[in-house]
């Protein structure tokens, strides 16, 4: 039978609003991955939190996020995308009055986890929305700014948390959010056009539990594993068994469940470019967010940075990626999206090399420049990427598409982040070791008297110095070694963009989808 397409209207829209409302929301939701980070340790105090307590305020957000994000195509199957953006939209601007009036460690846990829920629609749904709304020859603007929104956000999370935390206090990082919630409610109310609910989708409580299980266990795995000790903690082997056999149980349920009754639509797996398109979001997110998290703190515990200093050094990297995304909006649909994508891969790697070659004596500009080309490169791959992996897909089945694709970006970020910090702990002692190896009175740097008296390993006070210079050199070996994965990972994807299928010339993709 013939099923009518899910798509919005196109015609008459007040697309200006409706673009400016979503994407509005979209920031909100994305600048609040990050803008937290920094401002842990006042609340720390705060709330009266161990080190290990406040951990969960990011951790609950992640979890949550994470298991609702796969429901956006079934909620908006149900209620219809007006309601659940309207929904999402207010729930999270409650939610994060909530965090802001927190007056305990448990309040704002279940306040952030509330963001979580709330916020998880957000992304997939604004996505879904811009290329409905927009016809073939546009989309590729739409993903643009779209893009802008899903990569500056976390971009600049820290550094305008930081600059909140210092100036108003930590309360306002999750105020901010609801004068910037009101606005988005308000112009979705009055511009958002009122869409039937479908309700062709049934709701497979057994799919949707064991995909929940399988992710909210791969998370807190990914985001507590170091500081756990990884396989040391009997935590971690739970959180590993139950994301292993819940994953098991949703593939062979999933395979033998009709399509219109299971909770994941597999017919997404058949589809080439999508399933290259969600290989290479992972590597973005991977690539992108891990070098994110690294340099903040390698400024500020190596050489001396403020959390709000570090924040501006970084944060030119988003005027790189709006840069590009303004370009490549423009150039999608003229110039082969194949090529678009070589060129971003091949800038990111660009900027990993000049990253690799980072010193202890390295200067702003230093910073700068590689975190603005790396930010063009990652633009100039965002939006061809997105246009791509969905150019083939029908209307219909965009909101279930667009939702793994987010949590696919947002597991390969977790992923990246928790290999790397793994990585820079375990090579930092490696060097620690191999570098203390040189440190004897044949080491030709003791024929210096200023040095060796200075650090004398002869005495208590010079082993505390040498000790202490020894280790800062052994991580800035470290996160070395971490830029040089980055890059051989980025330049491993480059044979990957044979198999994407660029959308030829006019090609539209039908409206309708016959189903058994």
């Amino acid at each position: 039978m013939i099923v009518e397409s899910a798509a919005l209207p196109r015609e008459g829209l007040n697309r200006p609003l409706i673009t400016l409302s979503i994407m509005l929301a979209t920031i909100m939701q994305t600048l609040d991955s990050t803008i937290a980070n920094v401002a842990l340790p006042h609340m720390r105090g705060s709330l009266s939190a161990s080190l290990d307590q406040i951990g969960w305020v990011l951790t609950s957000y992640i979890v949550a996020a994470a298991i609702a994000t796969p429901l956006t195509g079934w909620l908006c199957d149900r209620f219809g995308q007006r309601h659940v953006f309207l929904a999402s939209v207010l729930g999270f601007t409650l939610a994060s009055m909530w965090c802001g009036i927190s007056t305990s460690l448990g309040e704002i846990v279940v306040a952030r986890a509330l963001q979580g829920v709330f916020g998880a629609a957000l992304v997939p749904l604004s996505q879904t929305v811009l290329l409905d709304i927009n016809p073939r020859e546009k989309q590729g603007s739409a993903m643009a700014l779209w893009g802008m929104g899903v990569m500056v956000g976390p971009i600049i999370g820290p550094t305008l948390g930081g600059w909140l935390t210092d100036t108003m206090g930590w309360r306002w990082v999750f105020f901010i959010n609801v004068p910037v919630g009101i606005i988005a409610f308000t112009g979705i109310w009055r511009s958002f056009p009122r869409d039937a609910a479908l309700r062709r989708m049934h709701f497979d409580m057994a799919g949707f539990i064991s995909l929940s299980l399988a992710v909210g266990a791969l998370q807190l795995f990914l985001d507590r594993g170091q500081q756990q000790n990884w396989f040391a903690s009997v935590e971690i082997w739970v959180e590993v068994y139950i994301a292993g056999l819940a994953s098991l149980y949703f593939l062979y349920h999933t395979w033998r469940t009709p399509v219109d009754r299971s909770f994941f639509d597999y017919r997404l797996i058949l589809n080439r470019n999508y399933v290259t398109g969600l290989l290479f979001i992972f590597i973005v997110g991977l690539v992108l967010f891990a070098s994110r998290a690294l340099i903040p703190t390698m400024l500020q515990d190596l050489m001396g940075y403020t959390a709000a200093a570090a924040g501006w050094v970084t944060a030119p990297s988003g005027l790189g990626t709006m840069f590009a995304m303004l370009i490549v909006g423009r150039l999608v649909g003229k110039v082969d999206l194949r090529l678009l994508l070589a060129i971003g891969f091949g800038i990111t790697a660009f900027s990993l090399w000049q990253m690799q070659g980072y010193s202890l004596v390295i200067g702003e500009g230093d910073v700068i420049w590689p975190g603005v080309w790396q930010g063009l490169g990652m633009g100039l791959v965002f939006v061809p990427l997105s246009t791509a992996t969905f150019a083939t897909l029908s209307p219909e089945m965009r909101a279930n598409g667009t939702a793994i694709y987010s949590l696919v970006r947002n597991v390969g970020s977790s992923i990246g982040i928790s290999l790397v910090e793994t990585l820079l702990t375990r090579n930092t002692q490696i060097s620690h070791a191999a570098l203390s190896t040189h440190i004897d009175d044949s080491n030709p740097a003791f024929q210096n008297p200023a040095v060796a008296s200075l650090y004398n390993p002869h005495d208590a006070m010079g082993q505390l110095l040498l000790n202490t210079e020894i280790t800062r050199q052994a991580t800035m070996i470290a996160y070395i070694d971490d830029f040089w994965l980055m890059l051989v990972m980025t330049l491993a994807v480059f044979p990957l963009l044979l198999i994407i299928r660029p959308p030829k010339r006019g090609e539209v993709v039908k409206q309708e989808m016959i189903v058994d």
